[in-house]
């Protein structure tokens, strides 16, 4: 079937038809004609309203929760809320019931995601049920399909699993990911340490809980050789850290959730759980430090972190809620009031590499990798935005410009029309 999107506005500072409305044809999968007008009589139109275009958007930290944890989400309903959300390609976190540290589980991941529209991209856990004591099978895992390894949300303990893991992946050239906390600095901490956590007596997590970890994890980088991600940081000091271990030549790559961008600390002062995150949200120094950082390039990533939670654990009291916001419909709209359009779109397009994902560009003879998405007037996130099955959003009531409309991967196309 061939496809045409009519006047589609391209955003893509690679494109020789960036910020310029053209017809797109698409057919087998592929671009096949970029131009002021194409009319095809047997071709489906798809026409809508300041439709914008640009190629396909990676989100590199999206939780579900099948196996195990279906009540959260399930991955065809996942793949559907990220597809509709313009992504083209998401990396899955391995934090299931069992968690996925085995051939087995990568596998039933690309079996039970193959018919979504939307890429998905598992990792594997680092160690066995991600308790940090011994390695997983990451080669048999990377063999099946694993992008990545990662205990998710949980500290790599052990220096010496670290120092292994990292030697081992290079004979097969996978990634190894560390989040970064000490929990013997952060233990029993819910809030940022700071003004809120001080005025409330309630027991902060220090920004050094995570400097110290990722002080430790560069030291070993830099002894190891391997490649290095970091996933989500939250203070001034680690980007700090990050970039001299850049500029030393190392291997390292980082992220951050865009809650951590858009929310300060202040939002916890009326205990209100769906701003309880991990890392939490920080100081307005730190918020605006990373804002910065994602600028400039130093930070590598921004991520939805989506992690759905079922009602029962998140909207309870702020001690027994468990971590964690979704993220995935709100992450375009939200990005896109710090940053302009195209900003926007260059922050949503990089990284693959990282995770070794193919890159596409949005010319004639392209795979069609695209994402397709509008600017309009002012709204505000509601419930009505979320397809999630969890409702657990920081981001409902903020002001956004920016709605996705879906994707066309290849010949797989799915949009909001």
């Amino acid at each position: 079937m061939s496809i045409i999107l009519k006047s589609a506005k391209v955003i893509n500072a690679e494109s020789r038809y960036n910020g310029t409305k053209q017809d797109i044809l698409i057919s087998e999968g592929k671009i096949v004609k970029i131009a002021k007008s194409i009319e095809i009589d047997t071709a489906k139109v798809i026409k809508i309203e300041n439709l914008h275009v640009s190629v396909g958007w990676l989100d590199s930290s999206v939780s579900f929760g099948e196996p195990g944890y279906e009540e959260r989400e399930t991955i065809v309903n996942g793949a559907l809320a990220a597809s509709k959300s313009g992504f083209t390609d998401i990396v899955l976190n391995p934090n299931t019931d069992p968690v996925l540290d085995k051939q087995t589980d990568i596998s039933f991941v690309k079996l039970k995601s193959e018919n979504a529209s939307c890429s998905i991209h598992p990792l594997g856990a680092l160690s066995i049920s991600s308790k940090s004591v011994s390695m997983a099978e990451l080669f048999d895992m990377s063999n099946a399909g694993a992008v990545g390894f990662y205990d998710f949300k949980k500290p790599v303990n052990s220096s010496n699993l670290l120092k292994t893991s990292l030697l081992y992946s290079q004979s097969f050239d996978s990634l190894i990911m560390s989040f970064p906390l000490d929990e013997s600095i952060a233990k029993n901490g819910i809030i940022n340490e700071g003004v809120i956590s001080l005025n409330y007596g309630i027991k902060g997590i220090p920004n050094f809980s995570e400097e110290v970890q990722i002080n430790r994890d560069l030291q070993i980088l830099e002894y190891t050789g391997g490649r290095l991600h970091i996933p989500t940081i939250s203070t001034k000091k680690s980007v700090e850290l990050i970039k001299n271990a850049k500029s030393k030549g190392l291997k390292v790559t980082c992220s951050v959730a865009i809650h951590n961008l858009i929310f300060n600390e202040t939002k916890l002062k009326d205990f209100d759980t769906r701003f309880k995150v991990l890392p939490p949200l920080r100081s307005e120094n730190d918020r605006l430090a990373l804002i910065k950082a994602v600028d400039k390039g130093i930070i590598d990533l921004v991520t939805s972190d989506h992690t759905p939670i079922d009602v029962e654990n998140k909207k309870t009291d702020i001690d027994n809620s468990k971590f964690g916001t979704i993220g995935l419909e709100s992450f375009f709209g939200s990005l896109l009031t710090i940053f302009s359009l195209e900003k926007t779109i260059e922050i949503l397009t990089r990284g693959k590499d990282i995770f070794k994902i193919e890159e596409t560009t949005l010319n004639e003879g392209s795979l069609a990798k695209l994402s397709l998405f509008t600017v309009s007037n002012e709204y505000e996130f509601s419930k009505e935005n979320i397809l999630s099955k969890s409702k657990n959003s920081a981001f409902l009531g903020l002001k956004m410009k920016g709605k996705p409309l879906g994707i066309i991967n290849s010949e797989k196309i799915c949009i909001n029309e």
